[in-house]
């Protein structure tokens, strides 16, 4: 596993992630059984959605009558403490996808399983049995509801993501920093139709893990998505192991390729908030001008924090590159001969320099948000 966090450095909820790409919940189908056939080629799975009090489960046989298919049992933690229990045996990083009318019912389930699993808050069904329990999109009309899950989960000490459907809050962006305010560790977002502009939106606007849900089935839409801001892609209907095979192994490919698996683009071909480890000193009219504005940062801070957080590192170096240090260099695929040939005399590779950049760009992400100066942009 040491292989996989140094190809793609990502961990949740303490285990390291061995790829990208995880299965998403779908009522009645993704159990343990479903996870444990395709656990070959994903690096985590939430199970589910599960119901956990009476009136939830009241709402799943309901939707069953209907001709839906759901999880049906009378013991909810027994039932997912057999589920749990399965996915022991697999290197998947395990998730419930969960279905409550109360923070309590959430609470209830967080103090029976503890550490052992992600607890994700589907504030995405929009089924009208679920919404009238109180849960699913209920909860995205209702942020102050799905403040107090969050919370109640957190004063659990588990590892909490909330899944949303974007498009149906007011405002995705505000969304996005209400459950990272509440302490939510990772948002899955089903982007409907709205594309990696949404994603973006999203990614600038919290430091949390996303994962970039919906139609995502092929390499070149995973990589659309990880260049947005996305740390992983979920697969739901299209999770078959034909098309999860082919996707792990053109990302671990590309990963090993490239250094930094879910890079951005560059600021000033629409890349987020992360992409500003690649840009250059502010002297001239460009988008970084107008983004540090919106982020709170002066032309001056923005330097001083740049150079101050690769202090030791090679990027610290380069007096031939145009700034004088690889801090300020762009992004691999960019030809430049100054930085290709400082990258040469120094010894280090594309994929390393990729991978310092990477780091970079964690400090910068941790400086605008743990300190409050980011501002929410697009």
């Amino acid at each position: 596993m040491m292989e996989a966090y140094d190809r793609f450095e990502l961990v949740i909820n303490d285990r390291i992630v061995k790829t990208p790409i995880a299965i998403a919940s779908m009522a009645g189908i993704v159990d343990a059984a479903y996870v444990l056939e395709r656990a070959d080629h994903i690096g985590a799975a939430f199970i589910g959605g599960y119901s956990i009090d009476r009136r939830t489960l009241d709402a799943s046989e309901e939707l069953a009558r209907q001709g839906r298919r759901e999880f049906l049992y009378d013991d909810p933690v027994e039932e997912l403490g057999r589920q749990i229990k399965l996915l022991e045996k697999s290197d998947v990083v395990p998730g419930i996808n969960l279905r409550g009318s109360t923070p309590a019912a959430y609470r209830e389930i967080a103090e029976a399983f503890e550490e052992s699993v992600v607890y994700e808050i589907d504030a995405h069904c929009r089924q009208p049995a679920m919404v009238e329990a109180g849960c699913g999109e209920y909860l995205l009309h209702h942020p102050q509801a799905l403040t107090e899950t969050i919370r109640a989960l957190k004063a659990a000490g588990v590892t909490v993501s909330v899944k949303i459907r974007a498009g149906v809050a007011a405002d995705d962006r505000a969304l996005a920093r209400t459950c990272w305010k509440a302490g939510a560790d990772i948002l899955h977002v089903d982007l409907m139709d709205f594309g990696h502009q949404k994603l973006r939106q999203i990614r600038n606007a919290c430091p949390l893990t996303l994962i970039a849900n919906n139609g995502i089935t092929t390499f070149d839409k995973a990589m659309d998505l990880f260049a947005r801001g996305a740390d992983l892609v979920s697969l739901a209907r299209g999770s078959d192991t034909w098309t999860l095979s082919g996707l792990d192994a053109a990302i671990t490919r590309s990963a090993d390729e490239n250094g930094w698996y879910n890079a951005p683009k560059q600021l000033c071909r629409g890349g987020d908030i992360r992409s500003l480890t690649f840009c250059c000193m502010p002297v001239k009219n460009c988008p970084l001008i107008p983004m540090l504005e919106k982020i709170g940062l002066t032309r001056d801070d923005y330097v001083k924090f740049k150079q101050e957080a690769v202090k030791g590192t090679p990027l610290a170096e380069g007096n031939s590159t145009c700034f004088g240090s690889l801090a300020w260099c762009c992004k691999a695929s960019s030809p430049c001969m100054f930085r290709n040939m400082t990258l040469q005399k120094m010894g280090i590779s594309i994929q390393d320099y990729m991978r310092y950049k990477h780091r970079l760009s964690d400090k910068i992400m941790h400086r605008l948000f743990d300190d409050g100066s980011a501002a929410d942009t697009v």
